[in-house]
């Protein structure tokens, strides 16, 4: 049996959700460990006991070794008549146990396993528009990381190089120039009053910049490491915008391919589901997930993590900023810095930056509701709700105060096709779709 099945069996027996199942197994195994590592043992009636006697140094100096921690396992009476009837079960040693059970319950990981306390052999990567978030760590404790998806070309000259040498600041060589890309791109595109520019367009890779490719690589490096594997990442993937499925074809192909290089057992994910594992472990996997990003908002909805349908629209965060740099006269680097640092929908705008922003935000919201609300009514896939479902926004374009109670006036504006129980913002909206992805991988494992 393994982790996964385990997981599947419980959730059957109890009624709970399995990745509610998860966490508690993770929390279990541990609590274990840490019990074990210090020396404790551990007691279940009618199951057996674990303990962690230390092999003395008289015993191993004579394989000239250092000495190391064992695990045994002692099966209670009740368990061993039920595995042999009458008959004596001997002792178990198990070595190295720890909470990375791949393949049968029986089977203990090699040696080149990860130790306790180690981070879990699962990752999710959010591969966005405006930004790429990693979401790893233990079950219980994700982290998340993230870069920025840009970069800023300067002259080259052995001076520039050696201070950014010096600095740290990461940068590529491109004939004459220097491109540098990820978080510090933005201080330079600010400094120089230049727009940042992107790798990915509306979502996918960006055909028009040359270096493009190679700039997501290396950006995604800075977060993801090399693995000897095969360690499991999900990685996100918009919506296909309507008549651009070839081009999302091409785009997920080359992020797998180039994942799967570093030694990952690569899969995808929709950006839009994502945000329903990240968020709706409550509501039983069932909703309506939506990221709006730098170059889409993507929309998925999902009846018990299953999707039913999923899109995506262009009217995104930077369809924002680049509407309003053009009729303010001003870089959209700029524009995204004030949304960003002092963007507030809920007051009156202040200026004509913010002026423009609330106009294209309306516009944004009102395109996205309209086709979410025609996506429903034209769905011939339908499940029965005997609920409402919840609707859940995320990403870094939903960010700003104010967004949330501007969405849910324009969606209660007219009858909706299904009932909406509430509509709410993620509890970490920056990093929803890398923290889903996360999650979708832990299910893989």
């Amino acid at each position: 049996m393994t982790k996964k099945e385990l997981i599947q069996q419980v959730s059957l027996k109890t009624g709970f959700s399995e990745a509610l199942v998860m966490k508690a197994l993770a929390s279990v195994l541990n609590s274990w460990t840490e019990a074990l590592v210090a020396g404790d043992s551990i007691r279940l009636h009618d199951f057996g006991s674990f303990s962690s006697p230390l092999l003395s140094h008289q015993a191993e100096e004579s394989k000239n070794t250092l000495p190391r921690q064992l695990v045994r396992f002692r099966p209670s009476g009740k368990l061993s008549r039920l595995i042999a009837g009458t008959q004596e079960v001997k002792e178990t040693i198990i070595e190295n146990i720890n909470e990375s059970t791949g393949g049968h319950m029986t089977d203990m990981p090699n040696s080149e396993s990860h130790n306790p306390g180690q981070e879990a052999d699962f990752f999710g990567l959010d591969v966005g528009t405006s930004r790429i978030v990693l979401a790893s760590g233990e079950f219980n404790n994700v982290k998340t990381q993230t870069q920025l998806n840009a970069f800023v070309t300067v002259p080259y000259s052995k001076f520039t190089e050696n201070i950014l040498r010096q600095n740290k600041i990461t940068y590529q060589m491109s004939g004459k120039e220097i491109l540098i890309f990820g978080n510090e791109s933005e201080k330079f595109a600010n400094s120089f009053n230049v727009e940042a520019r992107r790798p990915m367009y509306n979502g996918l890779l960006n055909p028009s910049e040359v270096n493009g490719w190679q700039i997501i690589q290396s950006i995604i490096e800075l977060l993801v490491k090399k693995t000897k594997g095969p360690d499991i990442l999900c990685f996100s993937v918009p919506g296909a915008p309507r008549g651009g499925e070839a081009n999302l074809v091409y785009h997920e192909g080359m992020l797998k391919n180039f994942l799967e290089a570093l030694g990952y057992r690569a899969k995808s994910v929709n950006e839009g589901l994502s945000v329903v594992f990240a968020e709706m472990e409550k509501d039983n996997f069932t909703g309506i997930g939506i990221s709006c990003g730098g170059g889409m908002c993507n929309v998925c909805f999902a009846f018990m993590s299953v999707p039913v349908f999923s899109f995506s629209i262009s009217k995104a965060g930077d369809y924002i900023d680049n509407a309003v740099a053009a009729v303010t006269s001003e870089v959209a680097t700029r524009i995204r810095v004030i949304k960003e640092d002092s963007l507030d929908l809920s007051r009156n705008p202040k200026d004509k930056y913010e002026s423009a922003m609330h106009i294209y935000y309306e516009e944004m919201i009102l395109t996205l509701v309209e086709t979410l609300r025609t996506e429903i009514s034209e769905s011939r896939n339908l499940p029965r709700l005997d609920r409402a479902i919840p609707i859940v926004l995320s990403g870094g374009t939903a960010k700003p105060k104010g967004f949330l109670e501007k969405f849910e006036k324009i969606f209660r504006q007219n009858d909706f096709p299904i009932k909406i129980s509430e509509v709410r913002m993620a509890s970490e909206p920056l990093t929803a779709t890398a923290r889903g992805c996360y999650i979708a991988a832990a299910y893989e494992s």
